[in-house]
């Protein structure tokens, strides 16, 4: 089974406002709302992709209920561990000539109500996957991630982790079985500029040195780059269509690499499944659905 965690999920609030200003009372063309959140962006997309996921993590309040509603009635398995206080954050997405985002920072997280979703996590088996996505909440320890994967390391459980800087530095230790930096994580990450093809392997290859198995970076509009596990390279050139929401993309990417793999064991296709999915979602207003992802699949 495949488990996603969202550890500071969000009920993302998009408006629409032609010519927006600061410090002036407008109104929206549109509005719409997403369940948000990177793991449940995730879980979101296996679910279109027809891969069934347990979506995992803490819900507070008014937004939480309507994010499990939202998708109980989208068929997402979830075993969220409610708060006693608080409300899930609102996110808030202002789109006009530029994307605006006020992002809210999220209920504490108390004791008990981690001991359980830990107790929740320990029943994951071999042979299961864990996707760790996304920031963690101050309330928590700053290196969760790395008490996950200690707690879980008797067992083989395939780790995919899409989050930066140290948190992903931390995580390689555990040898994780797919990581997902962007160009610009990755020069941050080794303090370096990256101007060629040959330098994105060579970074790539460090963190596979580090312990990943798979790294897979997002290159924007050039594409994709996967070093596979096997230490072969494949590239993939970008979708062509307008960009409509980035919010997302990186998450379907990662989605649909899984799903790729998941359905074929093969690398190759599972970059062309990720490339497909992450760049649906950037030409779409939400997240992509199936037709739009299998339109430019046979592309």
């Amino acid at each position: 089974m495949i488990y996603t965690l969202t550890l500071n999920p969000a009920l993302d609030y998009v408006a629409h406002v032609k010519d927006f200003s600061v410090g002036t009372i407008q109104r929206s063309k549109n509005e719409q709302y997403f369940y948000g959140g990177k793991g449940i962006n995730v879980s979101s997309i296996l679910s279109v992709l027809g891969i069934k996921s347990v979506a995992l993590g803490f819900l507070a309040g008014f937004t939480g209920v309507a994010i499990k509603q939202g998708l109980t009635d989208k068929g997402i398995e979830n075993d969220f561990v409610f708060l006693k206080n608080g409300f899930t954050r609102i996110n808030v997405k202002i789109r006009s000539n530029d994307e605006t985002d006020i992002n809210g920072q999220g209920p504490d997280v108390d004791n008990e109500s981690l001991d359980e979703l830990l107790s929740k996590i320990n029943e994951l088996k071999s042979g299961d996957t864990l996707v760790l996505a996304g920031s963690i909440p101050p309330s928590l320890p700053q290196n969760m991630y790395e008490q996950i994967m200690d707690r879980l390391g008797d067992k083989d459980i395939r780790f995919v982790v899409d989050a930066t800087g140290q948190l992903l530095l931390s995580s390689l230790k555990y040898n994780p079985f797919m990581i997902k930096p962007n160009k610009e994580e990755l020069e941050d990450l080794f303090d370096v500029q990256i101007g060629s093809n040959e330098d994105l392997v060579k970074y790539a290859s460090k963190l596979q040195e580090m312990g990943a198995k798979n790294v897979l970076v997002s290159l924007g509009g050039d594409g994709a780059m996967l070093l596979d596990e096997n230490g072969q390279t494949h590239y993939m050139e970008a979708f062509k269509g307008k960009i409509v929401n980035t919010v997302g993309a990186g998450d379907s990417m990662v989605a649909g690499f899984i799903a790729g793999y998941e359905k074929t064991n093969d690398y190759a296709y599972a970059l062309k499944l990720g490339s497909a999915s992450g760049s649906a979602t950037a030409f779409s207003e939400g997240l992509a659905d199936s037709v739009t992802i299998n339109n430019l699949l046979e592309k």
